[in-house]
This record gives C-alpha cells, structure tokens and sequence, in this order.
C-alpha cells in the first residue's frame, strides 16, 4: 500500500514541478518564498513523507561499518562506505577530506559493591576515561546530587569514589539531557579537585535497561585525571538504596581504557551543484562516527541516511536549485569535534559563500520544526518554511538554536545555523547504549525527517538572495560537549 502511495505521489510531484517551473504569478505571491520554489519544496515533502530509501543507508552504514568510534577500524569501514554510497547516488565531487582524530579504546571494565551488600554493577567507561590502576580501585563512596552538594560535603570527599545521582527527565524536546549530561561532562574534574579516586555517574538516559550509556567526559586543565565510569539506571538506583540505609558503601571498579596516538580519519564530502551560483553553499550535514557500544543506529546513522536521501530526492529533479547543496558526513563528533572543526578550516576561503548550513543529529524521532540563528530579516523566509512544513507537523520554529555540534564552528563565520527539532522522548533510551541499534530505527518517521530537511534545503538553496548572517554578538562558539 505504501509503495503505492509512493507512486500516486511522485507522478503527482513531477506535475507539480512542471508546473511550478512554468509559473508567471509574481515571484512575492507565496510570500517570501517564489511560487516555484515553494512548489516545488511542497512536491518534494508530499512524496518523500510517503516513502523514502533513508533506512536503506542506515542500514547499509550499521551492518557494514558497525560501531565507529573514531580511529577504529568501524571509523575506517564507515569512511569507505559513505565514499561508495555517495558515488553510487550520483552525487558529484565526492572525496574524502583528511581528519586526524583522537583514539581511545575502552578495554575492559567491571565494577561491584562489596559493603555492605555484594552486587555486581553494570558500567561503562566514560569516553577518554583513564584507567585504574592495575587491579583497580576500591574505596568508600560518596553520593551527590549537584555539584553544590559535592562543594558542600567537599571535607568528605578526599579518597572517595563520587557518585552523581542525578536523574534524566525523559521530555520530548530533550531539554533533560541538557540539564543532567554536565554531570558526565564536568563531573570527574569537579570530584577530582576536591581529592576523589574516581567518578560514577548514574547514567545520562531516560531508559530502565541495565544497559549503561556512555559519552565523554572533559577533563579540565587544572585537575587530576581520575578514572570515571557510568552507571546503568537499575545499578544506579541499587547504589542509592544502599546508600540511602547510612552504613558506609564499598565500590570495587575496574577499568582497562585509555589514549592512544591519533590516528587518520575523514569527513567524507559529495554536492549536486547549483545552476546559477555553484559557489554558493547550502551543507546538510550528520555525523559518521558512533560510540563503541551499539551500532550507531539513532546516533547518528539516522542523521546520515537523513542528509544522504535528501540530497538523493533533490537530486532526481528536473531542475537543480541556484546554489549547491553539499552533505558532509562528519568525523569523530562522539569524542572531540575534529571532523566539525577540520572543515572549517578546510573551507575557510570559502565560508564567506556558506549560505547555511543543518545538521541531523537527533535521531529517528519525528520531525516537530526546526531550530535556527541567522540575522533578524531571514525570520519571514524561516516561518514561510514553517509554514510548509506545518503538514507534516514539523511547522514549530525555535530561534537562536546551535545547530549542530559539527557545524558550529561555522557560527565564527557568520553562517545561518539550522537543525531539526525531533521528538525525543524515546531518543535517551538508546543513545550511548549498546541498543543504539537498527531495529530502533523508525522509517515512517526518518522519511517525514527527510521531507523536512529536503524541501527546507531546496528552499535555502533556490532563494533569490541570501539569508542574513548571524550577528556578530551572536557569534561566539557554544562550549563543546
């Protein structure tokens, strides 16, 4: 029935082109959009919302590459198959763009309570975690759950293993990560300060696996290194319980992981060029890493079967758009935003002519509208594209949004920065995890993904003038994660 649909709607699509092509309404008719254009981002969200090849490609990335972290041999299969994948669609220009990457390798790990109960744990290093010593570390635990807690018990945490107890709230914008992920990302260095051995996190998810989530942590300058692992929720909440009960709590840890030399990764690149103004750059852009845990389905295999089938329906029209549209597969987002920051500096020159750039990173989760930072007078063309989108339900706009962590960098420039807001409220079971694999994927909702970032990026890249750059103020970089 739905292959069915699927042609109704292209034989549809193809009348509508051919229409909005021919077009003599005045070009202000569909507001600040171009009949044509407008026409023809409308045909390209009717028929890809019906179906689309995107979890074909994800597919394709999961099962052959697996997981990437970067400078892993998956990072290396993932490269070569985003080459072919791209080449076989008929994209032009693809290559490779060269990245060195960080590498670290988790080894192995184990942990348990051995007072005043014995339980094993489930855990899992932080990314880019040191080790324990060999044999590891056992010590008396301290639950917290803020960081004004930890500064106000800090007289008990010298020789202490710290324990973050501070919950996900599971919503639908995924304002919940937000608030507990610094916890993870700030939390060793913060413990470590105040003397603590180590760090356990309740894990940064909203599931109730015993599956702990992983992601990196960021050691700060001023403060020793010292191991740091998370917890999955079920462990998390037995640690409190026992916590709770006011005996003093014995954790034993193990933790096999480390830093090694750098290693060659890629951004891997492919465009359709633009008609009138080549040189002018709309990117779409995903990341092609994933953590070592799963398979790097929802993160960010979704995102590149996304941008790679959007670009693929742009492509198959009669009619390219005035500029080019490029998709950038990013290296090594996961642990250190090389492959965002080596394209910036790759394409410094040409950064000028970066008319904006999306990134999709949020899973498969349904589209629900798009975030955005561009300068005041590109609002009208971003409710206009909206408004376009409002059939799918995706019409919610959010301003002074990042964009994406690889294609910040770009926000130095001034380049307008978009991403699309999907609906997280199932994203943090799995994200990290080792069940970030493809049965999770949900390929209704990855086509109405690909309807909104297709006919959003048809629209930035048929515009007659360029959108407004983001103000200066506005410019500075968000703080990696």
């Amino acid at each position: 029935m739905r292959s069915r649909l699927a042609a109704v709607a292209a034989a549809l699509f193809v009348l509508a082109v051919i229409a909005a092509v021919g077009a003599t309404s005045p070009p202000n008719e569909a507001g600040p959009l171009s009949v044509e254009s407008a026409g023809v981002a409308t045909g390209l969200r009717d028929r890809i919302s019906v179906g689309s090849r995107a979890s074909e490609w994800v597919r394709e990335l999961t099962e052959r590459a697996g997981p990437r972290l970067a400078g892993s041999p998956g990072d290396k299969a993932a490269v070569a198959v985003a080459l072919e994948t791209m080449k076989t669609l008929g994209f032009a220009k693809v290559h490779a763009e060269r990245v060195v990457v960080p590498v670290w390798v988790r080894g192995s790990e184990s942990g348990e309570i051995t007072a005043p109960v014995s339980q094993k744990l489930a855990l899992a290093a932080l990314g880019e975690s040191v080790a324990t010593p060999e044999g590891g570390i056992e010590a008396e635990v301290i639950g917290v759950k803020s960081f004004e807690e930890l500064q106000a018990r800090k007289a008990d945490v010298a020789r202490k293993i710290v324990f973050f107890d501070v919950p996900t709230q599971r919503t639908k914008d995924g304002s919940g990560y937000g608030k507990s992920v610094v916890y993870r990302s700030e939390g060793p260095s913060r413990a470590a300060r105040l003397g603590a051995v180590a760090v356990l996190v309740r894990s940064i998810g909203t599931d109730v696996n015993r599956l702990p989530h992983t992601g990196a942590l960021q050691y700060e300058a001023d403060a020793p290194k010292i191991p740091a692992a998370a917890l999955s929720i079920p462990d998390a909440d037995l640690l409190a319980f026992v916590l709770a009960r006011g005996k003093p709590v014995r954790v034993r840890m193990a933790l096999a992981c480390g830093m090694r030399p750098d290693a060659e990764s890629a951004n891997v690149v492919g465009e359709i060029p633009g008609r009138e103004a080549p040189d002018e750059i709309v990117v779409l852009g995903a990341h092609l890493d994933s953590w070592d845990l799963g398979r790097g389905a929802i993160d960010d295999g979704a995102g590149c079967g996304i941008v790679l089938e959007a670009l693929r329906q742009i492509a198959s029209l009669p009619t390219r758009p005035r500029r080019t549209i490029r998709v950038v597969l990013f290296a090594n987002e996961e642990n250190g935003l090389a492959g965002g920051k080596a394209y910036a500096a790759a394409h410094a020159a040409e950064l000028g002519k970066h008319v904006a750039a999306l990134e999709s990173d949020s899973g498969t989760g349904r589209p629900l509208g798009f975030s955005w930072n561009a300068g005041p007078s590109a609002e009208p063309v971003i409710r206009a594209i909206g408004d376009l989108l409002e059939p799918l339900g995706a019409g919610e706009l959010q301003g002074d949004g990042g964009g994406g962590a690889d294609i910040g960098p770009l926000r130095t420039a001034g380049v307008p920065l978009f991403s699309v807001r999907q609906d997280a409220s199932r994203y943090f079971d799995y994200h990290h995890t080792a069940n970030d694999t493809f049965d999770k994927i949900d390929a209704e909702a990855l086509d109405r993904n690909v309807a909104a970032v297709a006919a959003f990026a048809w629209v930035a890249a048929s515009l007659p003038h360029e959108l407004e750059r983001i103000p200066p103020e506005k410019r500075t970089p968000a703080r990696s994660r």
